[in-house]
């Protein structure tokens, strides 16, 4: 069985890849990162709780250069992150808005690579990242491509071919919703906010996209 890696923000996607990964590798480590955003102190306590959910050990990896980047809501207080109405999700012109309001450059670029020196240092071939087809849509660093590119790039940079895998990059929320009702997944350790109080603000975008999933994926009768 392969060993793995599973980059794990407590979210939606990465919480059922974790669940998906316990079965399909061998998971070595959850790393979580806190490069300085406003979920940074519940992300991490939420993912310290799956990790310990799943009997998987668990780091915390600070990138505080972050705070150098000049771009998106998510670690930028001066602005505010957008609050888009659940029947507003689908446009794609406001999407594209939304996303670029949020974008953190090269995020998912810096989290794999740091990744796959642990992934390396462990014998591990695989890091597991929670990507989606409904995000990809917007989030060029969510799709099919940039995970084809990337693991192009790993081939060369890591002398055991460490290789991202998403159990989750072709399943919008809904279907990974299911996924997760499938699995058993612990419903009440995710944390899918992109902002900090001590419970999820129900109005953010990624707020709004995991609600409506749960609520659609239970209307469609797969319980759970």
């Amino acid at each position: 069985m392969r060993k793995s890696i599973v980059l794990l923000s407590a979210g939606l996607d990465s919480t059922v890849c974790l669940a998906q990964a316990m079965r399909e590798s061998k998971v070595e480590l959850c790393l979580t990162y806190d490069y300085n955003q406003r979920s940074a102190k519940q992300e991490s306590e939420h993912a310290l709780a799956l990790a310990n959910y799943y009997q998987v050990p668990h780091q915390v990896i600070k990138l505080d250069f972050f705070s150098h980047f000049a771009g998106g809501a998510l670690i930028n207080r001066d602005m505010e992150v957008p609050e888009p109405q659940e029947d507003a999700l689908d446009d794609l012109n406001i999407g594209k808005e939304t996303a670029a309001a949020v974008w953190v450059p090269n995020r998912n670029g810096i989290f794999i690579n740091v990744a796959a020196g642990f992934a390396e240092a462990l014998g591990c071939q695989l890091i597991v990242t929670g990507f989606n087809a409904e995000e990809a849509k917007t989030f060029p660093d969510n799709s099919e491509q940039y995970v084809k590119a990337v693991n192009a790039a790993l081939g060369y940079g890591t002398a055991n071919g460490v290789q991202v895998i998403s159990y989750t990059q072709r399943l919008n929320k809904v279907e990974i919703v299911q996924l997760g009702q499938r699995l058993n997944v612990p419903w009440q350790l995710i944390w899918s906010c992109y902002n900090d109080g001590e419970e999820m603000c129900g109005k953010c975008e990624s707020c709004r996209r995991y609600y409506r999933a749960v609520q659609q994926a239970n209307k469609n009768g797969s319980g759970g």
